[in-house]
Parts: C-alpha cells; sequence; structure tokens
C-alpha cells in the first residue's frame, strides 16, 4: 500500500471527515504495516497461550447449555425438543461445529473460543484501520483482546456475547464497504452478518438497528443520496432477516416451533420484565467497577476518544460511527436491566475504537510543530505500561491459578467441577439410551453424561420467577419426570442453580423430596468446598452434607 493510501484510510470516519483533523496527518505518528501487524499478532498469541493453559477449564452453566444443545443438534435433536431456553439457537449451531472439529470436551469448545477471540481481535484491527491510522487500530485490537478475555467480563467462558460480536463485526465492515462502493451486495452481506448476530442471541439485535440507522444517516446527509436510501435499506434489511427466517423454517420443519416460539417470544418477555429500574440500577453499580479496575486506561482512553468526537463534531457526533455504536451496544447489554458481567462484552468493540480515536489524536496533539519529538510516543508508552499493569493485576488467572482454581476463583460454590463426576458417573453407570434428569440449573451434567435429559426444563430459573408461567412450568417439569422416570437424578442444593425470589411457588421443591424418597436412593455426594468430597454408593447411604453447597446423586429403585 502507498503512503497516499495510508494517509487517506487514516483521515476516513463516518462522516467522511478526517479523524484527526486538527492537525495534517504528516505530523501524527505512524507505525508501518510489518510492525503493526507484529504487534497484533503477538497479542493475539499471547492470548491464545493463555486461553490454551486454560482450555480444560469446566463448563459453567451456559456453556453447558450450549454444549448440550450443540451434542443435540450433532445426535439430529432440534433445539427445544429436549432442552427448552429463551435464546435463539444460533450459539447452539456454533457449539455443534466446535464439538465436531474440536471434541465433545470442554478443551474443544476453549479451543474453538481462543479461534474465535484471536479472529475477532484481527477484525478489530481491520475496522479501525478503516477509521484511523495503524497506532490507533493497533491500540482498538489489542484492548479487544485484554476486555474480551478479562475475568471481570467473564471473557474465558464461551458465551453467547462472544459470537454475537464475531457475526456483528463483519457486519460493520462491510458497511463501511458499501458505503464507498454503493454496492448492493455489501449492503445485503452486511445485513446478513447483523442477522446472524441476532440469531445467536436476542440483543443481537441491536446491531441491526445500528446498522440501519448508520446507511440512513449517511444517505441522509447528501441530497443525491436520499433517493437510493429505501432501496439500500430494503436490500440490508433483506440481508438481515434471512438468518431468522431460516431459523424459523428449520424448527418449524422439525416440529419443535410452537414451543421455539414460546420460550424464544412468549416467555422471553416475561424474563425480561422481572427486573426493575432500581434493581437493575444496582446490577450496573455492581459490576462497573470491576470492568473498570479490569483495564482502567483503556475505559479513560476511550472516554478521552468520544470527548473527541464531540469536540470535533458537536451534535453530529451523536450519529457517528463510534458514538451509535456505543449506544446501540449498550442497549443490547441493558435487556433485561440484568448487567452480568458477559454482556457487557457486547460494547467492547465500540469502547475499543474509541480508545483507538484518543490515541490517535492524542498523538497528534503532541506532533504539533514546536513540542518535542519524543513526546509523540508517550501516549503509547504509557498504553504499553497501563496494559502490562492489567496483565499483571490479573495474572493468577491468566498465568498461575489451574482451570479448576479458575472456575472456583469466578464461581464460588457453584457446582461446575463437581458436574464433571457427576456426569462421569452416570455416563459409567448407564446404556447410552438411559434418561437422567436434574432438579436444579446444572445443564452441564447432561453433557458431560452424554444421556438424554427426561425433562426438557434444564434450567430451574424460570420456575422460581415471579412471571405468569411459572405454576404451569413447575406442572410441567413434573410431569415430564414421572412420566421418564428417569434412571438417574441429580438433586443440586446449591443457592445460584436456583435463585429463588421473595414470592417463589416452592411446589416443586416439596415434591422433590418426596419423588425421591419414595422411587430413588442415594448412590452419589458431593459436599461443595475448597477441596470437594465426594462419597459414592454405599459410602452415600444416609450422608447428610454439611456444606451449604452440595449435589446429591439418586438412582431409581426399580
Amino acid at each position: 500500500m502507498t503512503e497516499s493510501e495510508n494517509l487517506k484510510m487514516a483521515a476516513q470516519d463516518s462522516e467522511s471527515d478526517a479523524a484527526g483533523r486538527a492537525e495534517p496527518a504528516s505530523e501524527r505518528p505512524r507505525i508501518s504495516r510489518p510492525v503493526a501487524f507484529a504487534i497484533v499478532a503477538a497479542v493475539i498469541l499471547l492470548f491464545a497461550a493463555i486461553r490454551w493453559r486454560l482450555r480444560e477449564m469446566p463448563l459453567e452453566r451456559d456453556e453447558g447449555e450450549y454444549a448440550y444443545a450443540g451434542q443435540l443438534i450433532l445426535q439430529g435433536i432440534p433445539p427445544y425438543q429436549l432442552a427448552y431456553n429463551m435464546k435463539l439457537p444460533g450459539t447452539y449451531a456454533v457449539y455443534a461445529a466446535m464439538l465436531r472439529v474440536f471434541g465433545s470436551t470442554p478443551a474443544g469448545i476453549h479451543v474453538g473460543l481462543l479461534l474465535v477471540n484471536g479472529f475477532t481481535t484481527l477484525l478489530i484491527y481491520f475496522l479501525a484501520r478503516r477509521r484511523y491510522g495503524r497506532l490507533g487500530s493497533v491500540t482498538a485490537a489489542a484492548s479487544y483482546a485484554l476486555l474480551s478475555t478479562s475475568e471481570a467480563a467473564l471473557g474465558l467462558s464461551g458465551h453467547a456475547t462472544h459470537f454475537v460480536v464475531l457475526a456483528a463485526v463483519p457486519g460493520v465492515l462491510l458497511l463501511l464497504a458499501a458505503r464507498e462502493t454503493n454496492g448492493w451486495k455489501k449492503y445485503f452481506a452486511g445485513g446478513l452478518c447483523m442477522g446472524l448476530a441476532f440469531v445467536m442471541k436476542q440483543p443481537g439485535a441491536v446491531f441491526i438497528l445500528f446498522g440501519a440507522q448508520e446507511i440512513a444517516w449517511n444517505a441522509w446527509q447528501e441530497t443525491a443520496e436520499r433517493k437510493k436510501l429505501p432501496v439500500r435499506l430494503f436490500t440490508y434489511g433483506a440481508g438481515a432477516a434471512i438468518p431468522y427466517l431460516l431459523t424459523c423454517a428449520w424448527l418449524y420443519r422439525s416440529g419443535v416451533f410452537d414451543r421455539f416460539w414460546f420460550w424464544t417470544f412468549s416467555y422471553a418477555r416475561q424474563y425480561a420484565a422481572t427486573t426493575g429500574i432500581r434493581e437493575g440500577f444496582g446490577f450496573f453499580k455492581d459490576i462497573v467497577p470491576q470492568l473498570f479496575l479490569a483495564a482502567p486506561l483503556v475505559w479513560l482512553f476511550a472516554a478521552a476518544g468520544l470527548w473527541v468526537l464531540f469536540k470535533e463534531k458537536r451534535f453530529r457526533a451523536m450519529l457517528s460511527l463510534e458514538s451509535s455504536l456505543l449506544f446501540w451496544s449498550f442497549v443490547g447489554t441493558s435487556a433485561g436491566l440484568y448487567y452480568r458481567p458477559h454482556y457487557f462484552i457486547l460494547m467492547i468493540p465500540a469502547v475499543c475504537l474509541l480508545a483507538g480515536r484518543a490515541m490517535e489524536w492524542i498523538s497528534g496533539e503532541l506532533a504539533k510543530p514546536g513540542r518535542k519529538k519524543a513526546l509523540v510516543f508517550v501516549p503509547a508508552a504509557v498504553f504499553v505500561a497501563a496494559y502490562g499493569l492489567a496483565l499483571y493485576v490479573q495474572h493468577g488467572v491468566f498465568f498461575e491459578m489451574s482451570p479448576a482454581g479458575v472456575i472456583r476463583f469466578k464461581y464460588g460454590g457453584n457446582p461446575f467441577p463437581e458436574a464433571i463426576e457427576f456426569g462421569k458417573y452416570i455416563k459409567a453407570h448407564t446404556e447410552p439410551d438411559a434418561r437422567i434428569a436434574v432438579i436444579g440449573s446444572e445443564p452441564e451434567i447432561y453433557f458431560y453424561a452424554d444421556r438424554h435429559s427426561a425433562t426438557g426444563y434444564i434450567y430451574t430459573y424460570p420456575l422460581m420467577e415471579e412471571q405468569k408461567y411459572a405454576v404451569k412450568m413447575q406442572q410441567e417439569m413434573i410431569a415430564e419426570i414421572e412420566s421418564t422416570r428417569p434412571e438417574y437424578l441429580v438433586k443440586v442444593m446449591v443457592p445460584a442453580s436456583w435463585l429463588l425470589k421473595k414470592n417463589s411457588d416452592t411446589r416443586i421443591l416439596e415434591w422433590g423430596e418426596k419423588y425421591l424418597s419414595d422411587e430413588y436412593r442415594v448412590v452419589g455426594v458431593a459436599e461443595i468446598g475448597y477441596q470437594t468430597k465426594y462419597h459414592w454408593d454405599q459410602d452415600a447411604i444416609g450422608f447428610t452434607a454439611r456444606s451449604r453447597y452440595s449435589m446429591y446423586l439418586y438412582k431409581r429403585k426399580i
């Protein structure tokens, strides 16, 4: 690429203004293409090494759900037939692909995530490169690699938000390319990517809205372009609709559309309405300091980048690509007002782009005539030092703890390591066609056991929520278990596996105690602690765990 082309790329932004307009591009610091690629590659390899070291990390609940659903897909069983949940099935399909390629193990899943994270980091670099010079682009990519792996965002686990971002970032790139060429194929492909982001998980819909706003805003600024707006929006919208329509057609043909519609629409509306504004603000207030302290300088750079946008563009900054992406991704993060750590992964691309913009602007300001040339690289040096500090702060998780230790550190007494042992026991003591049930929210047990669930209720959370379907759901779960008569049944005595509310209906708990007493006998107990104690077979009979966190395994008497 020639120097003139480099300057042209560094000058582009959402309104075709210069990214560093306050000073000539020649005065801004730049790094060569080989150096930029070498830095990005080194960052990708660093975090790939971290993820590789922790690839055997036990699955947490969401990963267990995706893995079990992916396992079923590989067996020819569609989503929502044996596993009910309100999430759209795109992530299930991705997990099925990862299990097929890398193996049906936690390591296989985390190796797949390793590649997804590395590829997304590279895409962030290319996206930033269309906006800024190489220094800002490297800053954005390095920031994404750090924040998306951060323990504060639960980034080491394979949450759906990773795959939403994987689909959305190419969509943004395609829309930028379509703006330059006016090619309808790129508008269609951009919509297709945004539609894929949506089927990965419902909050991905915000990226469809973001793309529509970008197309409308950029066409509206020029009178000659306004006439083309309806065609562009239609083309983009058609692309965005296709993934969801194909998903509906697949599930309709598989005979599970009614159940799919209930869980992803009817129940999902109830779920989204259960958290009030005050409670949601409490969740937000609790998580934000953790996210900030994981990489303070990245967030400060992002704040500076947002300030630069408004300084240079004033009111038009609200509709610039970076601020629009930040707004819509925050809307997606705010879905249901739960503000769980991994939801913030949706915001990381926008945050990192803003950090890159700040790096470009600060370096450009320091490069103005009359100032010492050495000052130009001070921001980069500060960023590198702060980056190293962020790695050091998280060095225990990244470089020292065992995979099981990381899970225990992050999730406390949740039975994620114990689920592996329960799954092994069940798999060793049952035939492949055996049915099992878990009274609690631990779908990862089904995955480890490689046995089908006796009930579609792989989570008991909906049954404890204060929503109108809760009692009906409990009745259905009870009926499914009683009619199937699973060979083994797991009872989970962990608060986070139930999340009882103040007015939760607890009839299923009362039913469970009687049903287990009448129909089953204890064959396994896990007394969960820093060093979990297991009791199997004869040793488990009559044993009662003293810990508040425990799991019991029961075998049917007859």
